[in-house]
């Protein structure tokens, strides 16, 4: 397997970064060892506990074994306490942590018996161990992960024990996220890695960072694709990455060529679950309902077909073959009649199309969602299942249509975000980013029907403050615009008040929510009468932040009936054009600007 090697030198502080993709069923890390002066190296970790010693694969399964709540495994070597009963084994638990937008708007494909009415049956997720909460699983996994990268940065660079233990407090930790995340999701994780030791708590906000796997996935594909042959100025193409469980689609527009590519996002992102867990569940139906009837219809035997359809008909399957043979069993195992001969069992054509076309299909519609009317040349295809020969074909066939050429990478791509989020963190090719929804908070507003005419509506809401003045709550504020194009720099600056009818003795805490709009069109209101949340809006997460250093600006003053009052005025700035949000008060103490910081916390845990 190649590696990565940048084209610029490296003119920064000596550093270790570890990329990591925690996938649905596989997971990968990639590193790079960055030396002032010198050319950057992106590597995958390709040796694993329980792998063979030659294999060099970079991927390992995404599974963690228990016995109760005792950790006994990870990884490949999990695997071997699948269908033992005394163990507990976490698999697919990545699929908790998509957000409901996620689980209500993009409905996984259907999976059920393909021969009965009731086809639309979403995915079923894997229950967690019950000794083994979410947060438990995901600490123990990522620090399996960075355990065996430190042993492998140890073994295979020369002097790696002494870089290791000299960077290792202040090693930068990439994250591979889908597109479909949000700050609830980054927070969960960095947590994570807080919990299993990897970072600290007041360390994590900096050694941190996120990276969609969509955009990951651009910097791998242009770093191992033709690119010079048809990416020049001005030209739109999407990548579209295909992993375990979703699809990622971004589309770009290339800005500049030379001296230095510089990308930028053309709209809002997509994300599906339309990944290749989908195609492994259709097959376990369609082989259930194959053999029903049959001696092999046992949940064992199907699970060694399920796997070797995996392994081998999936894989290889491209829509041509008018046979596939699944060999399952011994060669004394027969059943004609179900088409079972000497322990392998055939499928047709049809039945192998039926698991894959009802996923294709719905990525298919996420493509053309994505592509809108712009005039895009080229789709970028990288990810595990979009190594899917059926798939490409496919995908060529109804993009074709419209002159648009589907482009594989020379390289394998099963861990593209992996590879291509350490990438990213030397290049940063991308400078423009699509916002995925509108973004805003619930404000108190000055009642003014005459600059606002929509109070009118609720004027029966208004009420008369502290101060004097008349105002309403549940006026939407927005911040920034879905699918408004947004730099790195791109910021927020929002001006609040905290009134006191008597001096304070502590100023408190101030908190406020920021709030997501699912919708297209602008939103006026984000609650309802009754000051519930109106449909479409949500709450994203809660900013927190002290005032008590805000004292020496605390000022009285007199309201519209003459009585005295007390006000302390700051502002909220949030920062929100790179790859996380962030966020800190700023207040005035005389003539100096002062700053503090703000708490980011999710809306729920998981």
């Amino acid at each position: 397997m190649a590696h990565y090697t940048s084209d610029t030198k490296y003119n920064r502080e000596e550093k270790i970064v570890i990329a990591i993709d925690l996938g649905t069923t596989h997971s990968a890390v990639s590193y790079s060892y960055l030396y002032p002066d010198d050319l950057p190296q992106v590597r995958l970790v390709t040796k694993w506990p329980g792998q063979p010693e030659a294999s060099g694969d970079s991927k390992i399964p995404t599974l963690v074994a228990y016995q109760g709540s005792n950790l006994i495994a990870c990884g490949a070597e999990a695997a071997d306490y699948l269908g033992d009963p005394e163990f507990q084994i976490a698999r697919w638990f990545k699929l908790h942590l998509h957000p409901d937008s996620m689980k209500i708007a993009d409905e996984p494909p259907p999976y059920a018996s393909v021969s009965s009415p009731s086809f639309a049956h979403s995915i079923e997720i894997p229950a967690l161990p019950p000794g083994a909460p979410l947060n438990r699983i995901y600490s123990d996994f990522l620090k399996y992960l960075f355990d065996h990268t430190e042993r492998f940065f140890v073994n295979n660079t020369p002097g790696g024990r002494n870089i290791w233990d000299r960077l290792r407090r202040k090693i930068a930790i990439i994250l591979a996220t889908p597109n479909g995340w949000d700050t609830r999701q980054q927070i969960f994780m960095r947590d994570a890695l807080v919990s299993a030791g990897i970072v600290g708590t007041s360390e994590a906000d900096d050694q941190v960072d996120y990276i969609t796997e969509g955009e990951a996935s651009v910097h791998y594909a242009l770093a191992h694709s033709q690119s010079k042959s048809w990416l020049k100025k001005g030209v739109i193409f999407a990548v579209t990455d295909a992993g375990g469980s979703t699809v990622d689609g971004t589309l770009y527009q290339c800005k500049e060529h030379t001296p230095r590519l510089v990308l930028e996002e053309v709209r809002a992102s997509e994300c599906v679950q339309a990944g290749g867990v989908f195609i492994d569940r259709s097959a376990r139906t369609m082989l259930a309902d194959k053999l029903r009837g049959s001696q092999f219809s046992d949940e064992e035997s199907i699970d060694i077909m399920v796997n070797e359809f995996e392994k081998k008909t999936k894989r290889m399957f491209d829509g041509a073959q008018v046979s596939n043979v699944i060999h399952f069993g011994r060669n004394n195992d027969n059943d004609p009649q179900h088409d079972v001969v000497r322990g392998r069992i055939s499928l047709n054509k049809a039945e192998v199309k039926r698991t894959f076309d009802p996923t294709i299909l719905r990525i298919i519609g996420s493509c053309k969602r994505l592509l809108g009317s712009y005039k895009a040349q080229h789709l970028l295809l990288v990810g595990g299942f979009g190594e899917s020969p059926y798939l490409q074909s496919q995908l060529r066939e109804e993009f074709g249509k419209s002159g648009i050429s589907v482009v594989t990478v020379e390289e394998p791509s099963k861990k593209a975000a992996a590879e291509g989020a350490a990438i990213w963190y030397l290049k940063q090719l991308v400078t423009g980013r699509a916002v995925r929804y509108t973004l805003g908070a619930n404000i108190r507003q000055a009642f003014d029907p005459a600059a606002y005419p929509y109070q009118r509506e609720r004027s029966f809401l208004a009420y008369t403050c502290t101060d004097g003045h008349k105002r309403i709550d549940g006026v939407f504020d927005i911040w920034v615009e879905k699918n408004r194009i947004v730099d790195g720099r791109f910021q927020k600056l929002s001006e609040y008040s905290r009134i006191y009818e008597h001096p304070p003795d502590n100023l408190g805490e101030f908190t406020m929510s920021v709030l997501v709009w699912e919708g297209n069109q602008k939103p006026i209101w984000c609650e309802n009468i009754l000051g519930e949340l109106v449909p479409g809006a949500r709450i994203l997460c809660t900013l927190s932040g002290n005032l008590s250093r805000m004292r020496s600006s605390l000022s009285k003053k007199n309201g519209v009936g003459g009585q005295p009052y007390w006000i302390v005025t700051f502002q909220v700035l949030v920062l929100f054009g790179g790859t996380k949000m962030q966020a800190r008060l700023q207040w005035n103490e005389g003539k100096q600007q002062r700053q503090g910081p703000i708490s980011i916390i999710p809306n729920s845990t998981f």
